[in-house]
């Protein structure tokens, strides 16, 4: 199927490993042009040597005022046709442990930006009549993570956000799409693991088979696939699709509505 994303620009975050990265290579590969943004220019190098003519870096924090202004400013000289809301996670630990100062630097790097960088690009949106949000959140806002309080709490605020902002937008034919992760093969999945193996002594190799054994699918997912589905909440075919909480999962969570 032609998704019809050829020559369309988006923005990407955490465009350097994991999802970000995933998710610029699909993108590329169908022939879209896209702002990656990472703070490691390294892997930002290593994508562009490879498509020199289709991605456009910038490093620097997300998160950050600075960088969100800029990108706003690149973005306003293209037809942005959509953007990835996407950014490390906040750091493990429960509720005895995580301090206030923890609780408050979550807030901006897990609910603040998102808000801060969709008002900041929203008029460009708006005009053009036309656009695609796509929030990468976790499977915690469906069910609690184990060891991720921080997470399950203000993931959960970010989807409260993108369902209202979904229906305040819809007429200016824009859609806002939350997609929840459960445990895939990236970078982010380590912190559990190390903090499941401070807390049982058990090796880590160990702990990543018991979080597999946790998931109905037996396997670790692959940041590949969840792209597949982000590039379809950016395509046209997804116009009736709003204000949505997708998992990508393999049948983690429990819930009927899962």
């Amino acid at each position: 199927m032609d998704l019809q994303l050829s020559g369309k620009f988006f923005i990407v975050g955490g465009a350097g490993s994991g999802f970000g990265r995933a998710v610029t290579l699909a993108l590329v590969n169908e022939g879209a042009k896209v702002l990656a943004v990472s703070r490691t220019e390294s892997k930002l190098l290593e994508i562009k040597k490879m498509f020199p003519n289709d991605v456009e870096l910038l490093t620097g924090d997300i998160t950050k005022d600075v960088i969100q202004t800029e990108i706003a400013v690149r973005a306003a000289a293209k037809n942005l046709a959509g953007v990835f809301f996407n950014a490390g996670g906040p750091p493990a630990g429960t509720f005895d442990e995580i301090t206030m100062n923890q609780w408050d630097e979550a807030y901006k790097t897990v609910l603040r930006w998102k808000i801060s960088l969709t008002k900041l690009l929203l008029p460009q949106i708006k005009k053009q009549g036309y656009g695609r949000l796509v929030y990468l959140e976790s499977v915690s806002v469906k069910q609690p993570v184990e060891n991720l309080v921080l997470s399950n709490a203000l993931r959960s605020a970010v989807t409260g956000f993108v369902k209202t902002l979904s229906q305040e937008v819809a007429l200016h034919g824009i859609t806002a799409n939350v997609i929840a992760p459960g445990y895939h093969n990236t970078a982010a999945m380590k912190r559990l693991f190390v903090k499941k193996s401070e807390q049982t002594g058990e090796q880590q190799e160990f702990i990543k088979k018991y979080f597999e054994k946790e998931i109905p699918v037996g396997a670790m997912g692959n940041p590949a696939d969840l792209a597949t589905l982000v590039l379809w909440l950016f395509s046209p075919y997804s116009k009736y699709v709003t204000g949505q909480t997708i998992t990508h999962d393999g049948g983690l969570t429990k819930g009927i509505f899962g």
